[in-house]
Formats: C-alpha cells, sequence, structure tokens
C-alpha cells in the first residue's frame, strides 16, 4: 500500500469520471469521493466508448480517473485517444498496471497523475483534491531520477525486435486476448505449432508466460523502445 504524505489540498471536486470496467472497483471510488466531497456527481463508463460517449453528450466532469484495461482497449492508446478528445481535461490514471516506463510514458502525454491500484483511499483523496487544484502527482517509487540508472527493463524492445516475423505476429494475438485456438485458426497454422512458436518466443524474450510477454511488450512501446511496426500497433489499435 502507498502510505507515503499527501499534502492536503484546497482543490474542490463537483464532478468525476470513474473509467473502470470493474464496477466494485468503480463504486468504492465514488464512494470515496462521496465521503471527502459530499454532492460530488460520480459518473461511470466501463469502457473507452463509454466515456467518450458521456463526455459527446455534454459531461464535464473536474476529472477522469482511468483504467488502462478497458474491454475495447489495451496499454496507453485509450489515455491518449481521451486526452485528444479532451485536452485540457486533468485525467489520473489508476491501473494494476505499475510499469515504470509506462508511467513515465503517461506522464510525458500530459496525465495529471498516476496511482496504482492498491492505493490506500486516504491517499487517493488527497492526490484528487491536489490534481484538481492544479497539481501533478506520481508516487516517489515511480519518479523519474536525475541520474537514472540501467532499467530492469532495458534491452527489451531489442529482444521484442529480434523475434521472427511469425513469432511477431503470434505475440500481436497474444496481446490482443487470442487463445492458441484462435491463434492457429487466424494464422492458418496446427495448435500445435503455435505451441512451439509461444514457447520459443518466451524464452527468447526471456519470460515465464504469456500475460509476462505481454506486458513486456507493453512497457518497451511506451517506453519508445521498439520501431518494429508489427509491436508498434499493439498500442494504437
Amino acid at each position: 500500500m502507498i502510505q507515503e504524505p499527501v499534502t492536503v489540498s484546497t482543490g474542490q471536486v463537483g464532478s468525476v469520471l470513474i473509467v473502470d470496467d470493474h464496477p466494485l472497483y468503480g463504486d468504492a471510488l465514488g464512494a470515496a469521493l462521496r465521503n471527502e466531497y459530499p454532492g460530488c456527481r460520480i459518473e461511470t463508463a466501463q469502457s473507452l466508448r463509454a466515456a467518450l460517449k458521456a463526455l459527446d453528450d455534454g459531461f464535464r466532469p473536474d476529472l477522469v480517473m482511468f483504467d488502462l484495461k478497458l474491454p475495447d482497449v489495451r496499454g496507453i492508446s485509450g489515455f491518449l485517444s481521451l486526452r485528444e478528445r479532451m485536452p485540457d481535461l486533468p485525467i489520473l490514471v489508476i491501473s494494476s498496471l505499475t510499469s515504470t516506463d509506462v508511467v513515465h510514458a503517461l506522464m510525458d502525454k500530459g496525465a495529471a497523475g498516476f496511482l496504482p491500484k492498491d492505493a490506500c483511499s486516504d491517499v487517493l483523496r488527497k492526490v484528487v483534491g491536489s490534481i484538481v487544484a492544479g497539481e501533478r502527482y506520481v508516487p516517489t517509487a515511480y519518479q523519474k531520477a536525475e541520474d537514472t540508472l540501467p532499467s530492469e527493463g532495458a534491452g527489451t524492445g531489442t529482444k521484442l525486435d529480434e523475434l521472427t516475423p511469425q513469432q511477431q505476429k503470434i505475440m500481436r494475438l497474444i496481446c490482443s486476448g487470442k487463445a492458441n485456438k484462435q491463434i492457429a485458426y487466424e494464422l492458418c497454422l496446427a495448435e500445435a505449432t503455435v505451441k512451439a512458436h509461444i514457447t520459443a518466443l518466451l524464452r527468447r524474450l526471456g519470460v515465464q508466460n504469456r500475460t509476462q510477454a505481454a506486458m513486456m511488450m507493453e512497457s518497451s512501446l511506451a517506453a519508445g523502445q521498439t520501431t518494429d511496426p508489427d509491436a508498434l500497433a499493439f498500442l494504437t489499435h
């Protein structure tokens, strides 16, 4: 749990749009905000499309609280779409995706702040007030150091670029949530062949499973570490 001190802000929160596909978590966020800001209008959306529709229908919240993993979008592309639609709207990203590279990419692209989903409610309420008052917030653990040492993920872009063309195609389908049978169908391969390719690409990337491979892809793309066109499609589609 994040337990670092946060200065209490005088920023007032009149309305918030919560974009998260888990209703229980969204309800918990709303309850925490109403407790801190009585009368605050809370609107929820469980997809990027629903969030954009709420904005198109005229809702102008003081703040958007945005999860990166939604049914209709993955990675930071959803954040970028929302940012492009409403460039002056502060967006606090709250996500279980806690790669430092992704956090840095979000802040560089104009996010008002980032909180991991395990942040305590007290920190959440105070950070929201600070952001509405015009401040930006990133937990200390995710801030850029003045003297940057090589990160644990350094070189992951090179690893991804070294995948064979077939492995890159399979990697894209893994990132889009396809099962082995679906990948085999789309690429006209035997399922056993797909499994062999996945085993080989996991070994080449130095990861244990498909989820870790997808996370490596997302972190590498957010940090701009790969120029492979197939890989770049992951964050842009």
